[in-house]
């Protein structure tokens, strides 16, 4: 294994980190202001203009090999980069959901597809969201997924309601990837099917949008979406019936891993503001920063950064070299280690902040809870150990 950074990789860090010093960190509390202050749930304007930005620094899409020409092993440590600030990645066309969907209409898309959905997404035109997990469900074991696609002539009739749209409150929005069962009797991974769906389409409807402890996260949200009789076309469907299960797996294994980089560059922020913290504050009469309980939590901290992002790029690497399904037990582990290790860090940043840790003027709470929340997306923690018990009892039997 080699994880020296690539000269490549490492002109487009320095580029990202001036692009971040120039555009992002400055902007923080605008963007904040310019949601509180209008429609929470239109564009905004401040990230457009981003946008079009880093478009001209060439700073565009850089999650996709396809387009960029990078590995994931030399994409990690711009993805740590963006992750210092939560809505960095969008800037770069680099963010949730649409990252995940890009994949998989740049691995599963017929050319059709590509040009209606994936060619826009890439450009940055519209939004898009994924719709898989539903309120009536464990969806934890996605075979309980119980939204139906029956056929009918040359379309799908889709019926459910979904939750966790991520994106899909969205005004950009214009594409949610749908996935039900095209066949109940079939072997239990073989149910289910994925289709694209027009957010326009009839009976298509946005209930509600989701709170995270409070955070609504506009303008993108989290919305819970029903499906009532959408008739879409069948040439809508993803790769073939019963291949659900196939492209989830194939739509996971990337969007683990960015989740898993940019956490890296959640702790190393809250690191960065803990330190800052410390060393200007006092408190019974010396700094914060000479309190034993206080150095000892830095130093942790440092350790488990560091473990944290090598078994990152490990990952990284073995997907680039051997591919995703030899990478399986890795991505598995960076998904259980990576979001604890960022929670227990911001914890204690916020701690060393007393209260303006939970408050707005720090970013902390908000990282916290978006930390939190990926103990949860694309499967919990339970079920990414499970899965590396198993593979570890394999071995030894």
């Amino acid at each position: 294994m080699n994880f020296d950074y690539s000269a490549k990789t490492i002109e487009l860090q320095k580029q990202l980190a001036a692009f971040m010093d120039e555009h992002i960190y400055p902007n923080e509390a605008a963007f904040t202001a310019e949601i509180d202050a209008g429609d929470r749930w239109q564009p905004s304007g401040l990230i457009e203009e981003l946008k079009d930005k880093a478009k001209a620094a060439g700073l565009w899409n850089l999650f996709l090999p396809s387009e960029s020409g990078l590995t994931n092993l030399e994409y990690a440590p711009l993805a740590e980069m963006m992750g210092r600030v939560v809505w960095a990645s969008e800037v770069f066309n680099c963010s949730a959901p649409d990252t995940g969907n890009m994949e998989v209409l740049h691995l599963y898309g017929t050319a059709e597809q590509k040009e209606q959905w994936l060619k826009p997404l890439l450009n940055g035109e519209i939004r898009s969201c994924f719709s898989m997990t539903e309120p009536d469900v464990a969806s934890s074991d996605a075979t309980n997924i119980c939204a139906s696609l029956v056929g009918d002539g040359d379309d799908y009739i889709l019926n459910g309601r979904k939750w966790w749209s991520t994106g899909g409150g969205d005004a950009r929005c214009k594409l949610s990837i749908f996935m039900g069962k095209t066949d109940p009797q079939a072997e239990k991974h073989l149910q289910q099917s994925m289709i694209l769906v027009p957010m326009d389409t009839p009976g298509v409807k946005v209930e509600r949008m989701l709170n995270v402890m409070g955070y609504d996260d506009a303008p993108n949200g989290h919305a819970e979406i029903t499906f009532t009789n959408v008739r879409v076309p069948k040439e809508n469907l993803l790769l073939g019936e019963g291949r659900g299960f196939e492209i989830a797996q194939g739509r996971l294994g990337p969007g683990r891993v960015h989740h898993c980089m940019r956490l890296i560059g959640v702790a190393e922020r809250s690191l960065e503001l803990m330190c800052s913290r410390a060393n200007s504050r006092t408190a019974f009469g010396k700094p914060v920063a000479a309190q034993g309980v206080v150095r000892q939590w830095i130093a942790e901290a440092r350790l488990a950064i560091d473990q944290a992002r090598l078994l990152v790029l490990r990952t990284a690497w073995l997907m680039d070299t051997q591919g995703n399904k030899a990478a399986r037990r890795e991505i598995a582990m960076i998904k259980a280690v990576a979001p604890q290790m960022a929670l227990n860090i911001i914890d204690r940043a916020i701690q060393v902040h007393g209260g303006g840790g939970v408050s707005q003027d720090f970013p902390l709470a908000q990282f916290w809870i978006y930390a939190r929340s990926l103990r949860l997306a694309d499967g919990p923690d339970e079920v990414h150990l499970e899965s590396v018990t198993k593979m570890e009892l394999k071995r030894f039997k």
